[in-house]
């Protein structure tokens, strides 16, 4: 009853259109004074200890590093080598696109970046080339929700650090589905455009591609340093996000020389408000969290799905439908601190992995971010592109559909999210 209580003001806020962060802070705060013998200070305190995570500090330094390699032209580079290893194929620019998001996300660990730092590009230039205007947008908008897949991934710390999950597992889980999902991409677009006839580059050699290659070999590199580091046993999740930081900025300012000192506090100031805007996410959501935990509701629902004897199969595909439509509404951060303690015990009494799980909650993420009325990426894809949301959503569906294909081989094959994790580990 008093879970139903919870959710049924948290809803009627978001209804109401407030936003998310406030509709979860108000909500909680509501319920523990009317609802509880708990002081409301509690409150405050709560927020605090949000900001003491350690986890949690990786995503000011990965938000930052994300700015600085947007600022700094390295998406440029990362483009023009998308270009001249896939360009000469049937749709070469849209599958460049998708290799670009690829590329973007695996160094920037950020969907609404990756749109930006690609799409800005690549839908001029795909429109510029003859390809259909909705189809540059709908590959764009698509491809950049890889952000939340491909290591580094901030939902992927925010699970972790929900459910006391290990953050390298995480990342290390997250490879081969990652690469799943864009190889789908890629098959569907090289499908559709061969049956299209779209455009294609002409091939010009293994000595244009050696070069484009070495103009974003800094860039790439950012890959195996964070990666490698924390596989490596060199630096933890945290201190990988710090190094990431510390090279962007190293190689926009004195590597490619694509920004200035001056552009540095405009960098610093863009990384803060986007990370202001996370951690009050994140922070408020950990107070519903926290209001969910005192009163039990994990473990009596854990215990009702199991009276109900629900195979893993089904419970799984239940955890699809509830991710999925609350993607329609909820912010990423915020649905993973909400629902991961919810389905963790559950998932752990009915022998599912619980890192299976966080990959899989994740890749809804993903779906989330193309799913309106709050899919973050259709929103940037339509400031972008001067389309209405109506439109993008309408580019956006085919591909939607890919991805809910891939979502559900990565849920029902566990051994994609856990065959790494086995061997490192």
């Amino acid at each position: 009853m008093a879970g139903a209580l919870l959710f049924t003001g948290l809803i009627a806020l978001l209804l109401l259109g407030v936003p998310i962060a406030i509709s979860l802070g108000f909500s909680s705060l509501a319920f523990i004074t009317l609802a509880t013998e708990d002081p409301a200070t509690i409150v405050a305190q709560k927020l605090f200890d949000t900001m003491e995570h350690t986890t949690l500090l990786a995503i000011p330094f990965f938000v930052l590093s994300s700015h600085f390699l947007t600022t700094g032209g390295v998406s440029n580079r990362l483009i023009e080598f998308a270009k001249a290893l896939v360009g000469w194929m049937h749709g070469g620019l849209a599958m460049a696109a998708v290799v670009s998001c690829m590329f973007f996300a695996a160094i920037s660990g950020s969907s609404p970046a990756t749109v930006v730092a690609i799409g800005s590009i690549m839908i001029p230039g795909m429109v510029e080339a003859g390809y259909d205007k909705h189809f540059a947008v709908g590959t764009i908008a698509t491809a950049g929700s890889l952000g939340i897949l491909i290591p580094p991934s901030i939902p992927m710390i925010v699970y972790a650090d929900a459910v006391e999950e290990s953050v390298g597992k995480m990342f290390i889980a997250g490879i081969i589905p990652g690469l799943l999902m864009g190889s789908f991409l890629l098959l569907v677009t090289w499908l559709y455009a061969r049956k299209t006839k779209m455009p294609r580059e002409p091939w010009r050699g293994w000595k244009h591609l050696f070069v484009a290659f070495s103009r974003a070999f800094w860039g790439l590199l950012l890959i195996f340093i964070v990666v490698g580091g924390i596989y490596g046993g060199i630096f933890t999740p945290t201190e990988a996000a710090a190094v990431a930081a510390v090279y962007s900025a190293f190689i926009a300012l004195f590597v490619h020389n694509d920004m200035g000192f001056k552009d540095v506090p405009t960098v610093m100031l863009n990384a803060a408000k986007m990370t202001s805007m996370l951690m009050f996410i994140i922070a408020c959501a950990m107070i519903f969290a926290h209001v969910l935990t005192e009163e039990q509701l994990p473990q009596t629902l854990a215990a009702k799905v199991v009276e109900q004897d629900l195979s893993p199969w089904a419970f799984l595909m239940m955890v699809n439908v509830i991710l999925w439509f609350a993607g329609d509404f909820m912010e990423p951060s915020a649905i993973l601190l909400i629902l991961a303690p919810l389905f963790h015990p559950i998932a752990v009494s009915l022998g599912i992995d619980p890192i299976h799980l966080g990959i899989i909650m994740t890749t809804n993420m993903e779906v989330g971010m193309i799913t309106p009325p709050v899919g973050l990426n259709l929103y940037v894809a339509a400031g972008l592109s001067g389309m209405s949301l109506g439109a993008v959503t309408k580019a956006a569906l085919p591909w939607m559909i890919v991805l809910i294909i891939a979502l559900l081989v990565i849920t029902y094959v566990p051994w994609l999210s856990l065959f790494l994790v086995s061997i490192l580990y």
